[in-house]
């Protein structure tokens, strides 16, 4: 039962990691005075907390960035290696960790299935403002920027990630109503009901 268990953790996380890495197909959409561009894998980490739970959530978010670390181009725009941890994004791929797992630590704490408020409200403060809290500081520091003028710069982001939350919300509850297996909600068992022989 515990290798049956261990064994859906590892795949549901493996999968969430492959999603993340095609989410970067598409490539990066650089901004205007911004050294960080935009790009759809943000969608993937909200999706990730949200339908996996935080630990688990977390765990495909830092498979990626191992997998990218090893040499791997799974970024948007097909980077990868070392040196991406050097750059401007640093703080945005750390707070892609601990996004993932304050949205599902929103999205499933205390329930036993998802609600359209629960995910939005989870993606936009783990997917959104997680990520800017990691991503805004490390920014101004990697390119001697002045904080406040990075998080003024990093305003144009919010557009586009309000989309991804309202994305994230319709996507996972289409994906409970369709395939719940999916979801990684912890739940109580259920008491055995006795029903006396005739």
């Amino acid at each position: 039962m515990t290798s049956n268990a261990s064994l859906r953790d590892l795949t549901r996380i493996a999968t969430f990691t492959a999603i993340i890495a095609v989410l970067g197909l598409p490539g990066a959409i650089p901004l205007f005075g911004n050294a960080v561009p935009i790009t759809l894998q943000t969608l993937g980490v909200m999706l990730a907390g949200a339908i996996l739970g935080w630990w688990r959530g977390a765990a495909s978010v830092l498979a990626l960035l191992l997998l990218v670390a090893a040499g791997l181009p799974l970024l948007s725009g097909g980077r990868g290696g070392i040196g991406v941890f050097f750059g401007p994004s640093v703080g945005y791929l750390i707070g892609f960790v601990f996004g993932a797992a304050v949205t599902g630590l929103i999205v499933h704490a205390g329930a036993t299935k998802p609600t359209w408020w629960r995910v939005a409200l989870g993606s936009f403060v783990g997917g959104v403002l997680t990520v800017y809290l990691f991503g805004i500081p490390l920014q101004a520091f990697v390119t001697g920027i002045p904080l406040l003028g990075t998080a003024y710069a990093s305003l144009l982001f919010l557009p586009g990630d309000l989309i991804k939350v309202a994305l994230s919300a319709v996507l996972v509850m289409a994906v409970w109503r369709e395939y719940p297996r999916a979801f990684a909600f912890s739940r109580k068992p259920q008491a055995t009901r006795f029903v006396p022989a005739p």
